[in-house]
């Protein structure tokens, strides 16, 4: 039986207060937790909060993102800038900042604590699904070596069990739920046992974008890709073909029942041909019995054609000419970098692919340690701080 998450909200008032910009629905308790929440759309803030304020009364701090909860760096981005400013005004315990998210704002989980897994201790899905996250082609399993991700599938869930074995598979860090139900009260336990290290002895990321290079004490400050080290495989979550219809954007439940693909949102301004209520029941002459044949019949897709669906609406048939396109997948080429401290002997061993400069923030109580990268010793970090080094030159102090 799969793992649910049961509403079980218990009528709490709370006496927090509910600052926290425009960025932000927020209810301030000084000095806690952090839950960072993202709703399942923007509309859904309000309800959302509503539903979640009795945190508070357990001593977090509650705000829920009003922004985008899409899969993208833009997205990411905008939660890590609105984001210093809540920690400050809550003067949260930096050790203790979880992320969650419902819905679409649960599958944005996965992509953002692959792409910023520094900013959390712990993050948890509800519902939602990671193959949007996926089929980024940015999801990188072994930035989330530290974090924790636990999923909570919806019942009935049709792609669950595959989904969590690719993530599984590629070594995505997905946790095991500890109860097959839970409520509020065993989700904030599960959180809260969870504290973020500021300097793990261990760190191991992956990326192709520059914007996107920190790795908690660690950046690489010039990518190479010509730097290559076949110790240091991709860590890449493999997606799919990511085939779909160019009819704009539309989103469906693949667990609701046929015929075809209910249509159940459209973006804000949607000015493509379809309407919600629409259901898509065949393409390109393929009979489509439900969201989950759809899914399984885009996947086979590996060519971009001319094509036409057939859309049932108001009891009525009616084609619409499109296409099967394919996404442009981007950071084909991608860096990755381990780092570990070595306490006995005091020294950093740096193990790194595509990299060709790179920028390290050692502690007071690391110094001095001796560095070595790829197997060259680069130098000795006297005392606490920034320093950094490039390919072929000496570790220094980075400049003021």
């Amino acid at each position: 039986m799969p793992v649910r998450f049961v509403l079980l909200w218990m009528a709490l008032a709370t006496g927090a207060t509910q600052p926290g910009g425009s960025s932000w629905q927020a209810s301030i308790v000084p000095g806690g937790p952090v839950l960072v929440l993202l709703p399942a759309s923007r509309e859904g803030v309000q309800e959302t909060f509503d539903r979640w304020r009795p945190a508070a009364q357990a001593g977090w701090s509650l705000a829920v993102w009003r922004g985008s909860v899409a899969c993208s760096d833009a997205t990411v981005s905008a939660i890590e800038q609105a984001l210093g400013p809540l920690l400050t005004e809550s003067k949260a315990d930096q050790q203790r900042v979880y992320l969650v998210g419902e819905g679409a704002g649960a599958s944005a989980v996965f992509y953002i604590a692959s792409r910023r897994p520094d900013l959390w201790a712990a993050a948890a899905a509800l519902g939602g699904n990671p193959r949007v996250a996926i089929e980024t082609n940015r999801l990188f399993a072994a930035n989330t070596a530290l974090i924790p991700v636990l999923w909570l599938p919806r019942e009935n869930d049709p792609l669950a069990a595959s989904m969590a074995r690719r993530l599984r598979e590629a070594g995505y860090h997905l946790a095991d739920p500890p109860k097959e139900q839970m409520t509020l009260s065993d989700l904030l336990a599960w959180l809260g046992s969870r504290r973020k290290e500021t300097f793990p002895t261990k760190i191991d990321c992956e990326t192709g974008h520059p914007g996107f290079a920190r790795c908690y004490w660690a950046e690489i400050t010039r990518l190479d890709f010509n730097q290559r080290n076949d110790a240091l495989p991709s860590s890449r979550v493999p997606p799919g073909s990511g085939a779909s219809l160019a009819l704009g954007g539309f989103g469906f439940d693949p667990a609701a029942p046929g015929p075809g693909v209910l249509v159940g949102w459209l973006p804000e301004n949607y000015k493509g041909p379809l309407r919600l209520g629409d259901r898509i029941v065949a393409v390109a002459g393929r009979e489509i019995a439900d969201g989950r044949a759809y899914l399984e019949f885009m996947e086979r897709q590996t060519e971009e054609r001319n094509t036409a669906v057939m859309v049932l609406r108001d009891g009525r048939r009616m084609r619409i000419e499109t296409r099967i396109v394919l996404p442009k997948r981007e950071e084909a080429q991608t860096a990755r970098i381990q780092a570990e401290y070595l306490p006995d002997t005091r020294e950093i061993f740096v193990v790194t692919r595509g990299v060709a400069g790179l920028r390290l923030d050692v502690p007071a109580f690391w110094a001095p340690v001796r560095i070595n990268w790829n197997g060259l010793e680069a130098g000795v970090a006297e005392r606490g701080g920034c320093w950094e080094t490039e390919v072929g030159q000496p570790l220094r102090p980075c400049p003021r």
